[in-house]
């Protein structure tokens, strides 16, 4: 990457504590000026080593902003999955529950059905017996009413 080069002026700020105006006045003046080795007659080579290590400075604090988002990225990744597990724990707790109590009704309606099977079997040999016994006494009363 390229930067332009632009004039930049300094105004003197407000003093501050600290600062006289003749010290502030020398701060921007280095500002200012052309930082050393600009002046010798191999400029361009000192360019090209400033922008080449320039650049060495600015990937390095890219990689290390990357490293930081990848870190962050990582962080959050690694929370959002612990929630996600106690909420799938929590899910898991309540279909538990759910399968359970469904298991119990369900084991006490196989009881119900089992008892209602032998009550059906009872009262089919009972309706069998009262039709034997009124077939019986149908044919007893045919009996006595032709002999009378």
């Amino acid at each position: 990457m390229s930067f332009a080069q632009e004039a930049v002026q300094f105004e003197c700020p407000v003093q501050g504590p600290g600062f006289t105006d003749n010290e502030i006045q020398e701060l921007l003046s280095l500002l200012r000026s052309p930082s050393p080795g600009q002046n010798s007659g191999s400029s361009g080579s000192n360019q090209a080593l400033y922008s080449l290590d320039e650049r060495r400075r600015r990937r390095m604090l890219s990689n290390r902003e990357s490293a930081r988002r990848s870190r962050w990225r990582k962080k959050r990744h690694s929370e959002d999955l612990t929630q996600q597990l106690n909420r799938l724990k929590i899910v898991n707790r309540e279909l538990k529950n759910r399968l359970g109590s469904i298991l119990n009704q369900s084991h006490v309606l196989w009881r119900e059905n089992d008892r209602l099977m032998l009550e059906s079997i009872a009262l089919k040999s009972r309706l069998s017996d009262l039709c034997y016994v009124f077939a019986a006494m149908q044919k007893s009363q045919q009996q006595c009413s032709s002999l009378i």
